[in-house]
């Protein structure tokens, strides 16, 4: 089993933002300058917490609305992955906060494939843990749709192996936009 050591590889945060709102048409994630980690996420996200209801992804091993370990608090993709997403899509750019963002980073190679239990930490101390591939869904696809009509439906097979990670706060800290984080 491989131990944690830290690599070369790094990442500069490039965008910060929280869905705080249950709107999952809007899916809208205000961008922030900042964000202060805690062990239950940040405060007063969508998907801050402790603990969650289990929901489809985990339906194998535990009846829907068992309250699990939230290792869901944060929403990670790579711009690098962003632009391919949007290549594909044939439009310019996606805007992080139309797909549910905590953090966009910049700088890890096929980042949605990073090892389940990698960490990312930050200079402040601030680290993440990596749980799971995020999976292309619904929510980002109809916030999509809002700004790009006709493009949102193809938001799911172009995300696929691009949407990211989720994770879940290790060792509670600050980060900021600029900030380079360790794998």
């Amino acid at each position: 089993m491989p131990a944690l050591k830290p690599t070369h590889y790094t990442a500069e945060i490039v965008w910060l933002g929280a869905v705080m709102t249950e709107d999952r048409e809007a899916l809208m994630s205000p961008a922030r300058d900042a964000l202060d980690l805690t062990f239950e996420g940040v405060k007063g996200a969508f998907h801050a917490g402790l603990t969650r209801p289990s929901c489809s992804r985990v339906k194998s091993q535990y009846p829907r609305n068992t309250a699990i370990k939230n290792e869901r608090q944060l929403s990670i993709v790579s711009q690098e992955e962003l632009d391919q997403i949007a290549a594909q899509l044939g439009i310019d750019a996606i805007d992080p906060a139309r797909v549910g963002a905590t953090m966009v980073i910049k700088g890890i190679p096929d980042f949605t494939h990073v090892p389940p239990s990698s960490r990312l930490q930050a200079e402040s101390g601030a680290t993440v843990t990596v749980d799971m591939e995020n999976r292309p869904c619904l929510f980002p696809a109809k916030s999509l749709e809002i700004v790009h009509p006709g493009k949102g439906k193809g938001f799911k097979p172009a995300a696929q192996d691009r949407r990211g990670v989720c994770a879940w706060v290790a060792a509670e800290g600050r980060v900021a936009i600029g900030d380079i984080l360790t794998l």
